[in-house]
């Protein structure tokens, strides 16, 4: 088989360690075959760059296994030519016992142009991802905390979310810090009420009429403080989120055209796919990727994505609608549409959302 690359490298990539086996092409079919194992820390990658630099590597190639190999790709990006493999591709191929043999298969595979590298983002997309994935995280921390604060205050029989349609607003807060500090009664907490919200006072009084134990009250001031910071975390983490997005501020302003999406599913949508479109190909190329993927599915369920580094999603039986972490779906417009003259609807809304997209997007 022809050798495309002349020298390459294989980087079987660990937590601990990275084995690399380099292989230079020194013609009539004869390879020079070289092995050197590297720890992971960051003067021993920086050790691993300077000797394939110092060897004359131009291209080098490691699975995505986990989160293992950013490091090692961060290292080497700008140094040499990086390809990050789906490790369900490169797993396939049966006989590999061992590192070294995994590396140098890996090399083999890289130096014969046999590997298909996955989607890797640009620095500032990676970047502005690691941002917006945390603010999720802090997101679903803080409705947690919402919910559990709600739980304690049915269980001490406090009524407050039956009468207020917002528990945390400014009314909300301000009952809620008198209840952890116990000390006004229920008359003097309900008058606490703010805007709309003094029409109710009477019934105000009812709800505020619970049984808080002395535990009920340190548990409610605790989570009050953590809600507190969970709050101001996500502002100093929206404003860094911010910054990041003013290079593509046209992308973003182009992407909350589109109905549903708001300025977070945007930012979401430039973080996970860039704004350069050409690295996923035509159109009729992914409709084949698409075939072959469902023909390599797992019978349990687990599906191969070509372009991603994370070697695939998993199906988990969340139902039909559910929708992985890490992607996204625009709104579809209302459910309902209401009878024009005559009683007819219109009919296959669903189905082709292309009226819903500015002209700018589908160019």
């Amino acid at each position: 088989m022809r050798t495309l690359i002349e020298r390459g490298c294989g980087l079987d990539v660990h937590q601990a360690s990275v084995v690399a086996c380099l292989l230079t092409a020194l013609g009539s079919g004869r390879v020079h075959k070289q092995m050197r194992t590297f720890d992971t820390t960051t003067r021993e990658l920086l050790a691993l760059r300077e000797w394939l630099l110092s060897q004359g590597c131009t291209h080098a190639a490691m699975e995505s296994t986990g989160v293992y190999w950013k490091p090692v790709y961060a290292i080497l990006e700008g140094a040499l030519e990086l390809v990050v493999a789906n490790a369900q591709h490169v797993k396939k191929v049966p006989g590999r016992k061992t590192d070294v043999k995994d590396a140098e298969w890996i090399a083999d595979l890289l130096c014969h142009g046999l590997l298909r590298a996955s989607f890797v983002p640009p620095k500032p997309i990676r970047e502005l991802r690691d941002l917006m994935r945390y603010r999720r995280k802090l997101v679903e921390s803080q409705a947690a905390e919402r919910n559990r604060l709600l739980k304690l205050l049915e269980t001490t029989n406090i009524k407050l979310s039956s009468v207020a349609t917002d528990v945390f607003g400014l009314s909300g807060r301000l009952m809620l810090h008198a209840l952890a500090q116990g000390k006004a009664t229920p008359q003097e907490m309900a008058e606490l009420a703010k805007g709309l919200l003094r029409k109710k006072i009477p019934d105000l009084e009812l709800a505020l009429e619970g049984k808080l134990e002395e535990h009920h009250r340190f548990l409610l001031a605790l989570q009050l403080r953590r809600l507190q910071a969970a709050e101001e975390d996500l502002a100093a983490l929206e404003q860094c989120i911010q910054e990041k997005l003013k290079p593509y501020a046209e992308q973003l302003a182009l992407l909350q055209e589109i109905p549903g999406v708001d300025w977070t599913l945007a930012a979401v949508i430039i973080a996970e796919l860039g704004v350069d479109m050409s690295v996923f190909g035509s159109v009729s190329g992914q409709q084949r990727i698409g075939r072959q993927t469902q023909e390599q599915s797992h019978p349990q369920g687990q599906c191969v994505l070509e372009d991603s580094p994370a070697g695939g999603c998993q199906r988990s039986g969340q139902g039909q609608g559910h929708v992985p972490e890490g992607q996204i779906l625009p709104a579809q417009g209302p459910a309902r549409v209401q009878a024009g003259r005559g009683g007819h609807r219109p009919q296959n809304l669903g189905g082709d959302l292309s009226h819903a997209y500015p002209a700018s997007c589908l160019r």
